[in-house]
């Protein structure tokens, strides 16, 4: 059992306690190292030249404040580590700063700005940063899945509904279908970088300065797309969190939901896929083990990515409305682990699917086992023969209770037993055929939106076109973004 008054000794009478600097400020400075440095120091640079244009700082000072920022920058973060005069990185760098130049001259840097309005906008670049990446990632995603859907359009296989064979479909429907979902996911992480790429810089603590400061010049110098304009929201909003939590909580959901399918359908028993060799693992005991762990590890870092940006949304649960530390460094980590165990899940899929074999003979008979087809024996009892549906679907679904029964499969019938099952109406033998053939049910399934391969090919190219669009407006923004950091890095007073 501790003692209390050696415990309370050894904390120490004045702030910072030893407790709170090692449990609190020391871990807080080596995230604010290894995430905020180079963007801080984006700011510094963007910030003292917005001050000298405005005429508020003098020309001269100005390019002594560049030459300090730009010598301290280059130091390497390897070699930081806390040091108890200084609260944190921030007030650290000032002084390097203040080494370089003086500090009464570094302490102009801060002219009409806080470390509120600046932390926000560390936190907004970085995030940036981490959606760029991302959307690189999904939009790599997408292009592969487009490709190997157009290449297994004709593909027909086994469609499942509550885990149980329900339909044939083909390959090509299905990878487009997850295609189209992937597709939301990046609509929803492109909707959350508008939101984030806007500067909260000019809000200072809370309620802007007397200065006579011009926030859409420091916005255009760090490449924000504008302002968020109301200096209140700029420093007590954290929807820029919630709204980049929550996309890529539902980008790892969705797509844990069909790497959970892929991870039924490499198995021995489905045989639909094969993985290819450099992304299997051979058991150490079982040597005719292909263990399929790249999709395994997706599977479960598709999991980590989703707990952390969780994380960051219930911290930001009921908080007040304004500057307060749940949002800040504490929360800021989750997200940026998230990003990074999203961004692995992208790009392993990626190549498992860029490498992946299909067997379309295996997969073919299995789409004809289990009765799948038998939804075409009610169709065309009633589309062909003007039998009323329920009553076509009482026929057939009293067929594939025989079928079960008998452990037969539809194509070991012969049209003649079924029609006396029937008993009403006599199918042809071609009818018959076509009902028992899981490439018939594809093709006259041409409805919008369906699996007829005609239809998936004209999804298909929809999709290349639009995927086409979104790759060349968001290489635009990335453009933006690189352009001015480049800029900004160049500026020469």
């Amino acid at each position: 059992m501790k003692n209390i008054q050696e415990f309370i000794q050894n904390e120490g009478d004045a702030f910072p306690g030893k407790t709170y600097v090692e449990e609190l400020l020391k871990p807080v400075f080596n995230d604010q190292r290894d995430y905020l440095f180079h963007v801080m120091f984006d700011i510094h640079r963007a910030h003292c030249i917005m001050l000298m244009e405005q005429g508020i700082i003098a020309r001269e000072d100005a390019a002594l404040m560049l030459k300090g920022i730009d010598a301290v920058s280059k130091t390497d973060i390897g070699s930081l580590s806390y040091e108890p005069q200084f609260e944190d990185l921030f007030f650290m760098m000032e002084a390097r700063i203040g080494e370089e130049i003086g500090s009464e001259l570094a302490g102009k840097l801060h002219i009409a700005r806080s470390r509120n309005d600046m932390g926000v906008a560390m936190y907004r670049l970085v995030l940036r940063g981490h959606l760029l990446q991302t959307l690189d990632a999904a939009m790599d995603l997408g292009d592969i899945l487009l490709r190997q859907a157009a290449a297994h359009k004709d593909t027909v296989m086994t469609a499942y509904t509550h885990t149980q064979p329900a339909q044939p479909t083909t390959l090509g429907h299905y990878l487009l279908a997850v295609h189209d979902v992937l597709q939301r996911d990046i609509t929803r992480l492109k909707a959350a970088y508008a939101t984030v790429n806007r500067s909260p810089m000019g809000a200072a603590a809370l309620t802007t300065t007397g200065f006579p400061i011009n926030r859409e010049r420091v916005a255009e110098l760090l490449g924000f797309e504008g302002l968020v304009e109301n200096s209140y929201d700029a420093i007590g909003g954290a929807d820029y969190l919630l709204e980049t939590g929550t996309a890529l909580m539902t980008c790892m959901v969705n797509t844990g939901r069909w790497i959970q399918d892929f991870l039924q359908h490499v198995t021995r028993e489905f045989g639909t896929f094969k993985v290819a060799d450099p992304y299997v693992q051979i058991s150490s005991i079982m040597p005719q083990k292909r263990n399929p762990v790249s999709i395994e590890h997706s599977r479960s870092i598709a999991s980590s990515a989703y707990g952390d940006a969780l994380a960051a949304v219930n911290m930001i649960h009921n908080t007040p409305f304004g500057d307060i530390v749940d949002t800040e460094d504490d929360l800021q980590p989750h997200l940026y682990r998230a990003f990074h165990n999203a961004n692995r899940v992208l790009k392993l899929m990626y190549a498992v699917i860029a490498t992946i074999s299909v067997d379309k003979e295996h997969a073919k008979s299995m789409a004809k086992k289990s009765s799948i087809t038998i939804t075409e024996l009610a169709d065309t009892l009633s589309r062909d023969y003007g039998v009323p549906f329920r009553k076509a679907h009482g026929i057939a679904s009293a067929i594939s209770k025989r079928s079960v029964a008998e452990r037969k499969e539809l194509y070991e019938w012969k049209v003649a037993d079924i029609n006396e099952l029937i008993d009403e109406v006599q199918l042809s033998d071609e009818d018959w055929q076509r009902i028992i053939s899981p490439d018939y049910f594809v093709e006259i399934r041409s409805v919008r939106g369906g699996p007829n391969g005609t239809e998936v090919g004209r999804m298909i190219g929809d999709r290349m076109e639009r995927m086409k669009e979104c790759r060349r407006a968001w290489a635009e923004k990335k453009t933006v973004v690189e352009e001015t950091h480049e800029a900004l890095h160049a500026f020469v007073i």
